[in-house]
């Protein structure tokens, strides 16, 4: 019913900068919070960015002034601009959506990307 697409991952060195994406398909009547979240080998998913339907925003510590996310509410899509890139920040990185599918709040649910994999080499 509701799919979120990511693109972008790849490998870069250290410094390097990458793009995410992550596209809301479906039905799908309203999206609230959208995010970023990674998971590194032997760690557990942890959050990176946040933004809200207005657009505010929250960073991990470890990401901010070095990676910022925004979002197009035309399209669903939420982006993560990624610069100044090291290699702790390599993940899989999963965006998140929730969304309401119908006029309903009944109908809100947290949906989850397939995950892309981000690779830093020092």
């Amino acid at each position: 019913q509701v799919q979120l697409v990511e693109a972008g991952g790849g490998s870069v060195q250290a410094g390097g900068s990458l793009t995410l994406s992550c596209a809301a398909s479906g039905t799908i009547y309203r999206i609230n919070d959208m995010g970023w979240y990674r998971q590194a080998p032997g760690k557990q998913r942890d959050m990176v960015a946040t933004i809200t339907s207005s657009g505010s925003t929250n960073y991990a510590d470890s990401v901010k002034d070095r990676f910022t996310i925004s979002r197009d509410n035309t399209k669903n899509t939420v982006y993560l601009q990624m610069n100044s890139l090291k290699p702790e920040d390599t993940a899989v990185y999963y965006c998140n959506a929730q969304l309401w599918t119908g006029i309903s709040r009944a109908s809100e649910n947290n949906y989850w990307g397939q995950g892309t994999q981000v690779t830093v080499s020092s």
